[in-house]
Order: C-alpha cells, then sequence, then structure tokens
C-alpha cells in the first residue's frame, strides 16, 4: 500500500468520564511514531467514514454487550467499508458465549456450562457453588457467584437478565480461580504474544449489578505447555479457520488440575499493555502489516 496507512483504532465513547482503555493512548502514539495515521474512533460514531480507513481495529468497544445487535450491524457495515479487524464473521461467533459448547463439541476443554433462554424454567444447581452471567456481556456486567443451595437470589437474577431479553449461563465455580487466578493468552499477528495472570473477579456476596473489578491484580505469567496447547486448540476450533489478528484466551484450572478454557475473546480484549510494555513493537508491526 502506497502512502500513510490510515487506522481506525475503534473504541467507546466515555461520555464525561476518564476512558478506561489504558491501551488506547500507548497504541495509538506507537502507531504514529512508526508512520501511521491512527486515530481512536467510537465504533457508534454517526459521523465516521470508515470507508477513509485502511483498517478499522476493534480496540476497546467495552459497551457492545448492551448493544450487541446494533454492535453486530455497525460491524457488517464497516466490513463492507474497509477491513476490519477481527474479521466480522468472528464478531458475530464471539459476541454471543454460546460459542462455548461449541468448542466443548470440537474437543476443547471448558468450563461446563448451560444455558436459560428468557422462556426456559430458571432450573439451578443445588449441590454445588456456581456463576450465572449473561451469554453477551463484558466486564463482568450482570454477573455473580452463587453458594451451594443458595436459590432466591440466582431466581432474581435469571429473571431480571430474561426482563431485558438475555439468555443467562450458568458454571460451577472453580475454586481454583481463588488459589490460582485467571490466565490470559494473548496472540497477535498469529502467535503468542505474552501472559497475564489475575486475581477472582467474583466475590461471595457481591450482587449481579453491582460494578465490578474486571481485571483484578493484573501480573505476567509464562504459560505452561499444556495451558498453550489448550489455548491453540480453542483458537483452532473457531468457525471457518478465519484470519485473526488478535486473540485472547482467558484459561481456569479444573477440578482434575488440567486448564480449562473459560472464555475466547475475539471482539474488543484488553491487552494489558501496561504490565508489558516489551509487547508494543510486536503488536505495531502486525497491525502495519494488516493495515497493508
Amino acid at each position: 500500500m502506497a502512502g500513510t496507512p490510515r487506522i481506525a483504532l475503534v473504541t467507546y465513547d466515555p461520555g464525561d468520564e476518564e476512558h478506561k482503555d489504558r491501551d488506547l493512548p500507548v497504541l495509538t502514539d506507537a502507531l504514529r511514531d512508526a508512520g501511521a495515521d491512527a486515530v481512536a474512533v467510537p465504533w457508534d460514531d454517526p459521523s465516521a467514514d470508515w470507508a477513509a480507513f485502511d483498517l478499522a481495529l476493534i480496540r476497546s468497544t467495552w459497551d457492545y454487550s448492551r448493544r450487541a445487535a446494533e454492535f453486530t450491524a455497525w460491524a457488517e457495515r464497516c466490513a463492507r467499508a474497509t477491513r476490519l479487524a477481527n474479521p466480522v464473521e468472528v464478531v458475530r461467533w464471539n459476541a454471543d458465549k454460546r460459542y462455548l459448547g461449541q468448542l466443548v463439541r470440537a474437543g476443547v476443554p471448558a468450563v461446563p456450562t448451560r444455558y436459560l433462554a428468557p422462556g426456559d424454567p430458571v432450573e439451578l444447581p443445588t449441590g454445588y457453588e456456581y456463576v450465572v452471567k449473561p451469554t453477551s456481556g463484558a466486564g463482568a456486567r450482570y454477573a455473580a457467584r452463587h453458594p451451594a443451595g443458595e436459590r432466591d437470589a440466582a431466581v432474581r437474577q435469571v429473571e431480571r437478565m430474561h426482563a431485558e431479553g438475555y439468555t443467562a449461563m450458568v458454571q460451577p465455580y472453580l475454586t481454583a480461580v481463588d488459589t490460582h487466578g485467571e490466565r490470559a493468552l494473548q496472540f497477535f499477528g498469529g502467535r503468542l504474544l505474552h501472559a497475564g495472570v489475575k486475581g477472582a473477579v467474583l466475590t461471595p456476596g457481591t450482587p449481579y449489578d453491582a460494578d465490578k473489578v474486571a481485571h483484578p491484580d493484573v501480573r505476567r505469567w509464562k504459560p505452561t505447555a499444556a495451558e498453550l496447547d489448550v489455548a491453540e486448540r480453542a483458537l483452532a476450533a473457531v468457525p471457518g479457520d478465519p484470519e485473526l489478528l488478535y486473540a485472547r484466551v482467558d484459561l481456569v484450572t479444573g477440578p482434575d488440575g488440567q486448564p480449562v478454557v473459560m472464555e475466547l475473546e475475539l471482539i474488543e480484549p484488553n491487552l494489558f499493555l501496561d504490565v508489558h510494555p516489551d509487547s508494543v513493537p510486536r503488536v505495531v508491526q502486525a497491525v502495519l502489516a494488516a493495515a497493508g
């Protein structure tokens, strides 16, 4: 591509609040220093001319889960106007966490999950601690941890989600999260970029509609061979074998001591560049290549 690459770093509009994406200014400046015309653009900015960019890189559209249908429609329009990363078919697939069932059917170890759509009877576990959250969510919004035998609060949570049109997902709470944390393996340009570990997000007794710290106490982590194997198997199971510019695979330790997939973040994962500043040049190189 001749000339200066124009790159939109797609984000959300924080309004009067401080922007929560700490990666955004770091990546914007680094791309500009590398010769790109890089700008941050909210995905729902009606004045944005997506065709004017060589690449629309989804970075922190962290409000999309509240408006999932609107966001998917935007991704369709944007993909027709320019190159969208990740591709729109990946956005559609990854926006609904029912993809976990597809991973399991593909032989990828993942946290066991049941789904309760609006209209379904609210059947909840009784013999173990469990988590309830929406299939379309980010930042632990509408997620809560319920003790074994406790039902009333969980029923209210599911009823609230159903009233707002969300499908609920129910998972056993894997207590290794409290002791070993949750590992996040980041991939960029098709290769492992870095990994981190964070503390437990959900604490007992925290209401589902309370604000939560999505990534507490993130620190660097060297993934084990088993973790890397599961992460790579999860990415290989994404339908259509799409070209993924970036991906984050969140893993936890299962009851047998082996890693299982908690989530596969292919839309707007936090890259934790503040924890891994040495990764910035590799990210810039991959983004510039994608814009070309």
